[in-house]
């Protein structure tokens, strides 16, 4: 069945602006692949009177978990991509090397147009180097699928970039700028994209200087305070900090400073983690949008209340769309961060400081080394994989490359991918 994606409904202009506004249904979810959105849900409040002449000021106010929790922070499903979006219009998407994959596996769709197209570019045919001309078909086919998304709903797409730039300040840039000539060329204005870079040194730096040309940030593999610190003094628009992977860490190891000081408290290493670096944005009143990734459990989410962005499982969402609740804050349905934390929390002189490379560098615990590093060899295993399939696959079916015609039977849906769900793939 050819993937079909209908409009939004007009009650989605009844949500809140915002830098990812989505809905979610579990039977939409039922059906999910490959696509991300985020949501934020009116309380949907069934009122039940006490009597029968009771008056209307005396009600109870039963709700779902889902909508409860909904109501302090936007509530961001973690990746996912329908078969049938007709059974839900998303309003917002993420594009990445795990979505090509993913839209390898489908059958005809507008999207496999969208890479076909980006491997007939005569452009990147006329690189001699095979390796420039599959990267080259990996930025194109991103801004194809991306444009795609961006004229089908109403939100922003983000576009993520090539991890193995991590480290290239400029090549961070350049890729980005290449990016938004390609989405202008398809007429995706500025203000509807968000480009995701590793919070690296290089990365952080690039993210101050696209920022200063008002080209919207997301940094992803945060795991350190300083590393959000440096983000939030860059001007990110958006820190992404992993508290689960954070807590997994902190559960088989030993010996990194932050962590064990979190510990000695009697604290969670994720949520610390989190709750310290929310506070630091407030108390200095940065711009950057704090979002909570890897989140494990139902607790987690309670725990995180307040905080801009909660990406959260499927099953996590279910599991609270099925618990009906009240909004009784004896339920513990109250914001546990506010801007009020900025005043409050106390922070050592060492973390006030401007951060550099070299402070960053020395601050930097082993933590977020090693978790820094999986994360970005996992992005590039998918960047790699993308063009292993590209390089297969390549010339399109019926594709014209300059002047000739190519004819060939396999095609993007044929070839197939396989897309592995990880929790550091985010919406965004």
């Amino acid at each position: 069945m050819a993937l079909s994606i209908s409009a939004p409904p007009t009650s989605s202009s009844l949500l809140p602006a915002s830098l990812q506004v989505g809905r979610w249904s579990s039977s939409a979810a039922r059906s999910a692949r490959t696509v991300a959105f985020s949501l934020r849900r009116p309380v949907l409040v069934a009122r039940v009177a006490s009597g029968g002449n009771a008056p209307s000021s005396s009600v109870d106010e039963v709700v779902t978990e889902l909508d409860a929790v909904a109501s302090f922070s936007e509530i961001v499903p973690d990746t996912v991509v329908f078969d049938d979006f007709e059974k839900f219009a998303p309003t917002a998407a993420t594009v990445s090397s795990s979505l090509l994959l993913g839209i390898a596996g489908l059958p005809d769709t507008k999207f496999k147009s969208a890479i076909d197209t980006a491997l007939a570019d005569g452009e990147c045919n006329t690189m001699e180097k095979p390796e420039d001309r599959m990267s080259c078909f990996l930025t194109k086919a991103l801004a194809n699928v991306g444009a795609e998304m961006a004229h089908l709903v109403p939100g922003r797409v983000s576009t993520e970039i090539d991890a193995r730039l991590a480290y290239d300040t400029q090549g961070i840039i350049q890729r980005v700028h290449e990016l938004l000539k390609l989405y202008n060329d398809h007429d995706v204005l500025s203000e509807r994209l968000l480009f995701k870079i590793p919070a690296t040194w290089q990365g952080i730096e690039a993210s101050r200087l696209l920022e200063s040309e008002g080209i919207q940030t997301h940094l992803t593999f945060v795991y350190s305070f300083a590393q959000a610190a440096a983000a939030a003094q860059a001007g990110a628009s958006v820190v992404q900090i992993f508290v689960g992977r954070v807590r997994d860490w902190a559960r088989t190891h030993s010996g990194d400073p932050e962590i064990d000081e979190a510990l000695k408290k009697g604290e969670d290493a994720g949520l610390a983690l989190v709750k310290k670096v929310y506070a630091y944005i407030h108390k200095n009143g940065y711009k950057t949008k704090l979002m909570a990734a890897a989140i494990r459990n139902k607790q987690d989410v309670f725990s995180l209340l307040g905080i801009d962005y909660i990406i959260a499982p499927l099953k996590i969402l279910q599991s609270l769309e099925e618990s009906v609740t009240d909004t009784d804050v004896k339920y513990g349905y109250v914001p546990r961060l506010t801007p009020a934390l900025g005043k409050t929390y106390n922070f050592t002189e060492e973390e006030l400081v401007r951060w550099d490379q070299l402070s960053l560098a020395a601050a930097m615990g082993p933590a977020a080394e090693e978790l820094l590093a999986s994360g970005l060899d996992g992005y590039v295993n998918q960047a790699r994989r993308v063009e292993e399939l590209f390089g297969k696959i390549w010339p399109p079916p019926n594709a014209y490359i300059g002047n000739v015609s190519v004819v060939r039977a396999k095609s993007v849906g044929q070839a197939g991918g396989s897309r592995q769900s990880s929790d550091d793939e985010v919406s965004m």
